[in-house]
């Protein structure tokens, strides 16, 4: 399947997937030598708790809007 075949639900689904699984292994791999500030940690930490349990963040339109993209 290509991305261009994706609903824009799926599509959504796909990025908070990704990015969770991002903030996942910036967290538990140990081997990639990079420290990850305390209060960065935990913000992550949070981010990815309040995704599991299905709270929403700032919507990909948002953040196009704010940098001045088209979405």
């Amino acid at each position: 399947m290509q991305v261009k075949e994706l609903t824009v639900e799926e599509l959504k689904l796909l990025i908070q997937e990704t990015v969770a699984e991002t903030i996942q292994s910036i967290l538990l791999d140990p081997d990639q030598d990079k420290e990850v500030k305390p209060e960065v940690k935990q913000q992550l930490l949070d981010s990815l708790r309040r995704t599991e349990i299905g709270e929403n963040g700032v919507s990909a339109e948002e953040v196009a809007k704010k940098l001045g993209l088209n979405w």
